[in-house]
């Protein structure tokens, strides 16, 4: 049995009680990896209740899942090694002892041979080593963790990470590469990092990836990320953060294996006694520990985490109704030549890069360079910053190093659209957090999009990361003009996200809540109300029960009139449906398709994702209310307050809200969402009742038609109405609404009457017509309406007769509480039941068994149970005081409130009851009659004066807004919170101005430094300025010569290669040797110069030349002319042959052979230039703005698009086919370039040689198929010409002379 198969302690799981041995372990059969091969993107949920449905997996499932499904290496054959391990013991060539190796191992069969090979001695198996990590001793930080066979794929490795340990795919990747051994940073810059860091993370909800091990950078990024969590909330979530590490380097990894899977194996961090291994960090949250089957052996897990951030980064996330693919971002602290390797690949796959200058090592060194002319970057600058900074390694750099340093260095600085250097005090760069999402931004301006869709991207970006600040300074700029239609569908996205932040950048961009919230619109967002909503499942349950009234067996769709029956229940069956449900013949259909909110980054743009049909879109009656329901139901208070500020009829809608919001509070079952209800509900009461009294404040008369004007947008209901049923006492206890309701009361009286005057008018009417009394308004019903006091009264006492009579007998105390005392206790057996199971009976007291007579006296039990009646009721007594007490005290604060509220109650009753009892109530009834049926008078507000009302009520909630404004600026709590706020950004400033002055300082001591050096070299300067050739030319420093010829006057350098020097050669796996820009000329002597040797066999090609490069077989090639089929002439006259190989014109390519192409020499080809003008027709050409379409195309093996071009070499019949159908489209094709290209396919042996001519026309359509005739994989499109379009460096330089030649816009 092996050590490294073994569980180190009995885990305390139910699970795991007994770690199987490696022998008795059963025999598990992988399942077919084709079971795997789509790993579904999953679509992020905020719900507990999806979360948990995920997570449901674990860890039962999850036992079987992983050893079926991810493998282990192990060495299967022993070979001793010739190093011993650190005890000194022998070690096999994987780096294990021999017991660390399977039983059969030390045993080899014949057919393995006697030397150790990786490929056949090291197989895989079924892993033994996952579930969950403790670390002990720690705080019991507990994670998870896996160990994967370093073949693994990652589509296997996702869905291990989404779908078993529930992590939701991330909206952004952050890799974090650098050091990997501790190393001193300054304080500031330490602490800039970690926040900004976190930052990112936790704003964004991105996955942060490092080694794991706790050393080095990824000590740094732990300890980030223990400081948040130990300073946050817990309702601001955990930061994801992975650590992908090489399983042979982990120190005490034999406490992680089981089989059976560890919940969970204890961890124990021993930085003392771990030697050359490393120990997990135990601040990170998962784990990924890659085996190759050897130990001791550290990068091992580079090439397996590069293919899975590749992987992440091609995965498409949606959220919030927005489709983006992942992307992902290289941070880069201090390293070594691994991390300037990392650095490479990034760049070289299109990942942009964030160096922290500051940090030491490579960081340094790419940073003091960036900005330099990559020509200024040269050998002897590299060796300097080397020298500087490696200062305890600078000896291990060779010549050959220190070459292929600066090539990488070179290229990594080329691009500069993917490489971002943050700075400590560079301006716009205060955190690192901006200069991560500003890295993101400027590297998608040079990818995939570009114009409209780029600006579409990188919007789509902030919303999915909800940087609402990044969005304002980097997009909502001058440099674009948005449209409100193209807001439209990130609108929707931040909506359903619940960003409101980035709801009211939109509305202050212009975006029309009239013009985007239709009735499809209103559909898509109630179709994605979250799950755990309570608003959701009672929708769930109506549709339920229509389907079950119709019989149907699916689940009908979702329709507004199925919202509108749930808002009724809510509002209160007094309001009219909201949402009436359509005829049938009148049904609207929805006029933009459901999946035109989410929006995929790779199709078409966002225009024409989000068309809308003129004749086919419906418009809801009020787009700002609907709105307003959909945040509310949810919940969402920030969103539902941002949207309330821009409705009309403001004070009903408040009012609503608040009788919604109570209503689901009686529902939920949380009880914190209850609270949170209850409180956005007296919010919104509050609200009502500010902008109520600004009217009131104004106009009494205006303020109180408010109250009564019927809402058609409410259910045509009035705001009383809903206080009412909202039971707003705050509200209807308001001054304005008693006034009103005191006018109600008095009728059509003045409330100015005195008492004296109306009492002897009740009780002789004539005097009405004295004017002793005065009414609001006159008609024929006066007399009656004073008269109906006194008919009042009398009803009242019949009223109150028949309620006293004998047929009503008031009956007190059947419901009262009885205090009892007992008058006696029987004791006889007979009469009670022994057992206590008689319910007539009462239970025997204990008795003797003898004499069955009771053990206690029966004057002591008496005495017992009165004691114990008397305590229970003065108990009961004594609570019913203090329930009474409360209840008083409770009704006594609202005392006001409650009499106000009833108070409406008692008005309503008596102002409904006809005046006069019978037979005299028949005048009340026929007065009801004329005054509702003949006279019909209106209820309703005209029109016009509806219009100015609601205008008015807009314009005094405004006011009313900004006092709020004013109150909360001046309350002492928020002035704290300022001068705190201000005081920190003051001394930020302080420290920043304090940086930036020692950054002067130290750039004045380089300068007087470089000024020192050169005087020193004056004397040696000034002779090599003359003669580079002189004899002291050699002795001189690499500084002394730089500055020699920085003096001399500068040359013109012929244009160089670069995509031609890429160390990887497109379509292999031959690495060239690496070619500064330096040591291109071939007349500068390189005496490292050593390339490899390429030659690829084309068995399609009609001509090819021979794969050997013996000099016999090159011999055989006629260059510089005709040779057979093959032409050997070049555009630029007589090429150089050596050794029997052209020599390229352009310089070293770092490859020798032909490579990739077909023949040595000039490889000829045609690239067509096809453009036509842009909506627009052969007369309109010359008079409006010329733009232009040109023809691109995307080759199998490229990521850029290119201009569409083919070769000599294919097929004679392709050949003649597609010049024919070129001279089909223009007679007269300009030319426009004729030499040598700079493909990436070149070699020393050189290259294409390219004939362009560009052909234009205005109504021939060109078709897209003849290009593809003989290579269907090819991609082929029409593109706006533009200088931003991502096409190769010399394909924009042709374009730029075509538009020049046809005058058009570039």
């Amino acid at each position: 049995m092996s050590a490294r198969g073994r569980c180190a302690r009995v885990l305390p799981s139910e699970l795991n009680k007994v770690c199987p041995e490696r022998g008795d372990e059963p025999a598990t059969h992988p399942s077919k990896m084709s079971d795997f091969e789509v790993v579904p993107n999953l679509q992020q949920s905020s719900s507990s209740v999806s979360r948990s449905r995920r997570k449901a997996h674990f860890p039962e499932n999850l036992i079987s899942w992983i050893p079926e499904n991810i493998r282990k290496k192990e060495c299967t054959y022993f070979v001793e090694s010739s190093q011993t391990s650190d005890s000194g013991r022998i070690v096999c060539e994987c780096g294990y002892l021999r017991e660390q190796h399977l039983d059969d191992a030390a045993k080899p069969p014949i057919f393995l041979g006697k030397e150790w090979d990786p490929s056949r001695h090291i197989q895989e198996m079924p892993t033994d080593a996952f579930g969950d990590i403790r670390f002990t001793g720690l705080g019991q930080k507990t994670g998870k963790y896996v160990r994967v066979s370093s073949d693994t794929p990652p589509r296997v490795i996702y869905h291990l990470m989404t779908q078993h340990w529930g992590l939701d795919p991330p909206n952004l990747l952050i890799s974090v590469t650098g050091g990997a051994k501790n190393f001193v940073m300054k304080p500031r810059l330490k602490n800039i990092f970690r926040q900004g860091l976190v930052k990112v993370a936790q704003t964004t909800g991105a996955w942060i990836i490092t080694g794991g091990s706790h050393a080095g950078v990824m000590k740094q990024v732990g300890e980030a990320v223990r400081d948040f969590m130990l300073s946050c909330s817990h309702k601001e979530g955990d930061i994801v953060t992975i650590g992908i590490a090489t399983w042979g380097t982990v120190y005490n990894r034999e406490s992680l294996v089981c089989p059976m899977g560890g919940f969970p194996a204890e961890y124990m961090l021993d930085e003392e006694n771990q030697g050359s291994l490393s120990c997990l960090d135990s601040n990170h949250s998962h784990f990924i520990l890659v085996d190759d089957g050897t130990h001791g052996r550290y990068g091992v897990e580079i090439p397996l985490r590069t293919r899975l951030e590749k992987f992440i980064s091609e995965q498409t996330k949606v959220k919030g109704g927005v489709a983006i693919k992942i992307p992902i971002v290289c941070v880069v602290l201090e390293g070594g030549p691994g991390t300037l390797d990392t650095i490479y690949n990034a760049i070289t796959h299109g990942t942009p890069c964030v160096i922290v200058e500051g940090s030491g090592r490579v960081a340094d060194v790419i940073a003091q360079v960036a900005n330099l002319p990559v020509a200024k970057i040269t050998i002897a600058l590299i060796q300097s910053k080397l020298s500087v900074l490696f200062q305890d390694t600078y000896e291990l750099f060779t010549e050959s190093k220190l070459v292929e340093w600066t090539k990488k260095i070179q290229d990594i600085v080329r691009s500069r659209q993917l490489l971002t250097i943050f700075r400590e005090g560079k301006y716009g760069q205060q955190d690192v957090d901006v200069a991560i999402l500003q890295a993101l931004f400027k590297a998608s301006r040079n990818q995939d999009h570009f114009g409209r869709e780029n600006w579409d991207h990188q919007l789509k970006l902030a919303v999915a990361w909800n940087r609402v600040d990044i969005a304002r300074s980097e997009i909502f700029t001058d440099d674009h003009d948005w449209k409100p239609s193209d807001l439209h569908p990130v609108m929707a996205a931040a909506l359903i996200s619940n960003k409101p932040d980035f709801v009211k950048l939109f509305l202050e961009q212009g975006v029309r809540l009239k013009d985007f919230v239709t009735w499809d619109t209103l559909v898509y967002l109630y179709d994605n109300l979250a799950p755990s909503c309570l608003f959701h499942s009672k929708l769930q349950k109506v549709l339920l029960e229509e389907r079950e009234h119709t019989a149907g067996s699916k689940v009908p769709r979702l329709q507004m009139h199925h919202v509108s029956q749930v808002l009724r229940e809510l509002l209160g069956c007094s309001t009219q449906p909201l949402y009436p449900k359509p005829k049938q013949a009148e049904r609207p259909r929805l006029s933009i398709p459901v999946p035109h909110i989410k929006l995929n980054v790779q199709g078409s743009s966002l225009r024409s994702l989000y068309k809308r049909s003129p004749g086919r879109v419906t418009f809801t009656m009020d787009p700002v209310r609907d709105l307003l329901i959909w945040a509310v139901v949810q919940n969402r208070r920030e969103l539902a307050e941002i949207i309330w500020a821009q409705s009309q009829d403001c004070m009903a809608a408040a009012l609503a809200c608040s009788k919604i919001l109570k209503e689901l509070a009686k529902e939920e079952e949380d009880t914190d969402t209850t609270d949170d209800m209850l409180a956005l509900a007296e919010e919104y009461e509050h609200k009502a009742i500010g902008v109520f009294t600004e009217c009131y404040r104004k106009d009494e008369e205006r303020a109180q038609k408010l109250l009564t004007r019927v809402s058609e947008a409410w259910g045509k209901t009035t705001c009383l109405q809903l206080a009412l049923e909202a039971k707003n006492m705050n509200f209807v206890s308001h001054g304005g609404v008693q006034a009103f309701l005191t006018k109600v009361w008095w009728g059509k009286l003045s409330v100015d009457n005195g008492l004296w005057r109306v009492i002897p008018c009740m009780l002789f009417f004539p005097l009405l017509y004295t004017k002793l009394i005065t009414f609001r308004y006159s008609d024929s019903w006066d007399t009656l309406a004073l008269f109906s006091p006194c008919l009042v009264l009398s009803s009242l006492e019949l009223s109150e007769s028949r309620m006293c009579s004998p047929r009503h007998p008031k009956r007190f105390g059947q419901h009262g509480v009885t205090l009892c005392c007992p008058t006696g206790v029987n004791f006889n057996i007979d009469q009670c039941s022994p057992n206590g199971t008689d319910p007539y009976k009462p239970k025997c007291p204990e008795t003797n068994g003898d004499s069955n007579t009771p053990i206690f006296p029966e004057w002591l039990t008496v005495i017992l149970l009165c004691l114990y009646l008397l305590f229970t009721n003065i108990l009961l007594l004594n609570l019913l005081i203090a329930m009474f007490n409360y209840t008083f005290q409770q009704v006594q604060e609202h005392t006001d409130q409650i009499w106000k509220f009833q108070r409406h109650d008692l008005i309503q009753e008596y102002h409904g009851r006809p005046p006069a009892p019978p037979p005299l109530i028949l005048l009340s009834h026929l007065q009801l009659l004329l005054r509702r049926g003949l006279l019909r008078q209106p209820e309703k507000l005209e029109k016009n004066e509806e219009a100015a009302l609601l205008s008015w009520e807009m314009y005094l909630k405004e006011s009313y807004l900004q006092h709020q404004q004013c109150q909360e600026k001046q309350n002492t709590e928020q002035m704290i919170r300022d001068i705190a706020q201000r005081v920190d950004v003051l001394a930020e400033l302080l420290d920043l101005d304090r940086v930036k002055r020692t950054g002067v300082v130290e750039q004045r001591l380089g300068s007087l430094e470089d000024q020192v050096r050169q005087k020193m070299c004056r004397p040696w300067v000034s002779t090599a300025r003359s003669s580079p050739a002189a004899p002291g030319w050699a002795a001189l420093t690499p500084l002394c010569q730089e500055l020699a010829l920085e003096g001399r006057p500068e040359e013109r350098q012929p244009p160089c290669h670069v995509l031609a020097r890429n160390l990887l050669y497109p379509g292999s796996h031959i690495l060239r040797f690496p070619v500064p820009d330096e040591k291109v000329p071939w007349e500068v002597d390189f005496p490292l110069y050593d390339p490899p040797a390429y030659s690829a066999e084309h068995k399609d090609m009609a001509v090819q030349d021979p794969f050997s490069l013996s000099l016999e077989s090159l011999l055989k090639i006629n260059y510089n002319t005709m040779d057979g089929l093959i032409d050997r002439q070049s555009f630029h006259g007589l090429y150089t042959v050596q050794d029997g190989l052209p020599l390229n014109p352009m310089g070293r390519t770092g490859l020798r052979g032909r490579g990739r192409l077909h023949c040595f020499g000039p490889n000829h080809a045609l690239h067509p230039v096809v453009t036509r003008g842009r909506g627009v027709t052969p007369e309109t050409w010359k008079s409006l703005k010329k733009m232009l379409e040109v023809l691109v195309a995307q080759y199998p093996l490229s990521d850029v698009w290119a201009l569409p071009g083919f070769s000599r070499f294919i097929s004679r019949s392709c050949w003649v086919s597609k010049c024919t159908l070129m001279a089909t489209v223009s007679t007269q094709a300009l030319s426009v370039f004729r030499g040598s290209s700079r493909y990436p396919l070149c070699t020393c042996a050189w290259g294409w040689h390219l004939n362009v001519c560009a052909t234009h026309t205005h109504v021939t359509p060109v078709p897209l198929q003849f290009l593809q005739g003989c290579d269907p994989e090819l991609c082929i499109r029409w593109q706006v010409l533009d200088k931003r379009i991502p096409l190769h460096a010399n394909h924009k330089e042709l374009l730029h002379k075509v538009s020049t030649l046809l005058g058009a816009y570039y």
